[in-house]
């Protein structure tokens, strides 16, 4: 996760905590950024320019196996075709 978003996330923990606790802002602030990053980073995701990048790559392949799929059912016909007309 990126940076500025631990810490956006980390400030919004701060203001969430009572008033009285705030005197210990910056172990606080360090502490919530901490166990965010060593959270978020056991966590089995992937950056949203990876996800895109595969998704560009899925959308290629399908594109592909489809046009695949056309030849390979054109090719099939002929062989009935021709199959038919050699029974004959």
């Amino acid at each position: 996760m990126e940076q500025f978003r631990i810490d956006e996330i980390a400030r919004r923990l701060l203001d969430s905590v009572p008033p009285a606790f705030r005197s210990m802002q910056q172990d606080l602030e360090a502490n919530f950024r901490s166990v965010l990053r060593s959270s978020l980073g056991k966590l089995d995701v992937v950056t949203r320019e990876e996800f895109d990048t595969q998704m560009k790559v899925l959308e290629r392949t399908r594109s592909k196996l489809e046009a695949l799929e056309q030849k390979v059912a054109v090719l099939e016909s002929q062989g009935a075709q021709r199959a038919g007309a050699a029974g004959n």
